[in-house]
């Protein structure tokens, strides 16, 4: 009883909330896991989507999907977002669809997990372009506009191992950690223009991206779920635990929080 007890599942308590009613939401890496998650509450909570993701196929189902299940806006495009220009491109579609942009959630990203005497340059590129460069053109697109209009709020995910660090992730540790930074240093840059700019920290999360990385380590996953028991939770998070975490930096609850790091990760994730 007390293990299920500590047990939440997705949309298992369905919103009441409308915090986002008449906003527009680009949610990037949005047809699986946490961020398929975060586009659907913002959704359920009023606010119109453009949905990104380099997986195309899987992109025009998941937004098909989220319109029908929230009765908002979904507006899916398709790309790589760690290329040049087409960042500027989702923003240009946004603007046009919908007129405005009153939200940012980075959330495109890639796990590889391997010491750093293991990783092959091609590895060491990817991480740090998915996850940095990722961030950095997607907020560059966005800021004009959010200048302009003298508001927006931008929410980065970074990870519970970018502020503490963690085994055998020196590449995956080193973009996320860059992550917190560029946050901290672009809040500061842009308060004072109506810009807020947060980034949200989880720990281990039920999730594709989790549990391909364990079987890449020859991980079972259900041997890797029960590694976790000895965290203070006695398990990982589910994904929808952490998407509050991030509707909570996007709305106005959190109105006096920038250049902040939410850890939401069960109270530490280190083995």
């Amino acid at each position: 009883m007390a293990e299920e007890a500590l047990k939440t599942l997705p949309f298992a308590q369905p919103t009441q909330c409308r915090r986002y009613e008449g906003r527009v939401a680009i949610v990037t890496g949005a047809t699986q896991g946490l961020g398929l998650v975060i586009a659907r509450r913002l959704a359920e909570e009023g606010a119109d989507i453009v949905a990104c993701d380099i997986q195309e196929e899987r992109l025009g189902r998941a937004a098909q999907d989220l319109q029908q299940g929230t009765n908002q806006r979904i507006l899916p495009v398709a790309g790589d977002l760690s290329e040049a220009d087409a960042a500027d491109a989702v923003v240009r579609r946004a603007l046009d669809e919908f007129g405005r942009l009153d939200t940012l959630v980075n959330n495109a990203a890639a796990l590889i997990r391997l010491r750093l005497v293991d990783f092959t340059e091609e590895l060491m590129q990817r991480a740090v372009r998915w996850n940095v460069w990722n961030t950095l053109r997607c907020c560059k697109a966005v800021l004009p506009h959010m200048i302009e209009q003298r508001k927006g709020v931008i929410i980065n995910n970074s990870s519970g191992w970018g502020v503490a660090g963690g085994d055998a992730a020196v590449a995956y540790c080193a973009s996320k950690g860059g992550v917190v930074l560029l946050t901290k240093a672009m809040a500061i840059d842009h308060g004072r223009e109506g810009i807020r700019v947060n980034c949200i920290c989880p720990g281990d999360v039920d999730t594709p991206m989790l549990s391909e990385d364990a079987r890449m380590r020859g991980l079972k996953w259900e041997d890797y779920l029960a590694g976790c028991a000895h965290r203070p939770l006695g398990r990982i998070g589910t994904t929808d635990e952490i998407a509050k975490g991030a509707l909570f930096l996007a709305s106005a609850d959190s109105s006096f929080m920038t250049g902040a790091a939410l850890v939401v990760d069960g109270g530490g994730i280190a083995d």
